[in-house]
C-alpha cells in the first residue's frame, strides 16, 4: 500500500520522533510512506477559535496535497487532526469553497486515518513487532474517543507489544484539559482537570504515560514534569516503532519524499 504521511503541526514543530515512527512502522510492514512536502496545517486551530474563513487555503492546500490517486491512504498521528479532516473540512468547504472543493474534501476524508485506525481497521494488524519493556498506562485523547471513536484499537496495539506491562488508567476517558485553547481560555478548569488526570497517572506506578495525539502529551507531561512525578509521556508511535536492538538488526525502514516519493 502506498501511504502518505500527514505530520501535523505539532509533529513538525515539537515531536518529530512521533512522526518517524509513524513512517517506521509502516515500512516495517512493507508498505511504501510517502511525505508530501508542501503540506501545512489542518486549520483545526482556525476553526476552533472563530476564524473559519482563515482556514479555506489550508483546507484548499491538504486536499491538493493528498488527493493523488496513487495515494491509497492518508495517516495522521493524531486524532485530533483527524478529527478536523473528517468534520471540519467540510464545513469551511461547503461554506467558503466551491463545489470542486467539497467533492475533492470528500474523496481525502475518506482515506484519512488515525494511525491505530489505520493499522487495525485497514490493514488488519495489532501486533507491530513492538518491544517496550517498560510500565506504560494508556490515555484515550478526546478526539480519538469521542470524534473519531476509535475504541480499543490503540489497546489493542499496545497488548501485542512485548514486554510492556500496560496497566490500567482510572478514570481513562476523563479529559485532560487541554481543549486546544480551551487550556488558554479556561485555565483554572484546565488546571483542575490536568490535576485529576496526573493523580490517576500517577496512582498507576506508571513509567509512561501514553496517548495518541502529541497535544494531550504536552499538557500532561507538563504538569507530570511541575511536580517531578518522573513520569514521563510517550507517542502511541513511538512504543509501535520501538524493538528489541539486540534480537533484530539495523532497522531498513525508509520514507520518500514529495509527490511522487
Amino acid at each position: 500500500m502506498r501511504i502518505a504521511l500527514f505530520a501535523t503541526c505539532i509533529g513538525d514543530t515539537m515531536f518529530p520522533e512521533a512522526v518517524k515512527s509513524t513512517a517506521l512502522v509502516l515500512t516495517r510492514l512493507g508498505h511504501e510512506v510517502v511525505f508530501p512536502t508542501g503540506q501545512t496545517c489542518c486549520g483545526q486551530m482556525h476553526v476552533n477559535t472563530g476564524y473559519q474563513p482563515d482556514a479555506l487555503p489550508l483546507v484548499e492546500n491538504y486536499v491538493e496535497c493528498f488527493s493523488d490517486e496513487s495515494i491509497d491512504a492518508v495517516v495522521v498521528p493524531s486524532g485530533s487532526c483527524v478529527g478536523s479532516v473528517r468534520h471540519q473540512h467540510e464545513i469551511v468547504a461547503s461554506r467558503y469553497g466551491t463545489s470542486i472543493l467539497c467533492d475533492g474534501v470528500e474523496t481525502v476524508k475518506g482515506k484519512t486515518y488515525e494511525l491505530s485506525e489505520l493499522l487495525v481497521d485497514v490493514l488488519g494488524v495489532t501486533d507491530v513487532g513492538a518491544y517496550y519493556p517498560h510500565r506504560v498506562t494508556y490515555h484515550p485523547t478526546c478526539h480519538s474517543l469521542r470524534m473519531l471513536r476509535v475504541g480499543d484499537k490503540p489497546l489493542q496495539l499496545l497488548r501485542e507489544v512485548r514486554d510492556i506491562d500496560l496497566v490500567e488508567l482510572p478514570e481513562a476517558d476523563s479529559c485532560c484539559g487541554f481543549g486546544g485553547t480551551f487550556a488558554v481560555k479556561n485555565a483554572e478548569t484546565s488546571t483542575a482537570m490536568l490535576a485529576d488526570k496526573i493523580r490517576n497517572v500517577g496512582d498507576t506506578g506508571a513509567e509512561y504515560c501514553c496517548a495518541s495525539d502529541s497535544s494531550c502529551l504536552t499538557h500532561i507531561g507538563g504538569g507530570m514534569t511541575r511536580l517531578q512525578m518522573g513520569t514521563r509521556t510517550v507517542h502511541l508511535a513511538e512504543i509501535l516503532a520501538s524493538v528489541d536492538k539486540h534480537a533484530v538488526g539495523k532497522d531498513a525502514g525508509t520514507m520518500s519524499t514529495g509527490t511522487r516519493a
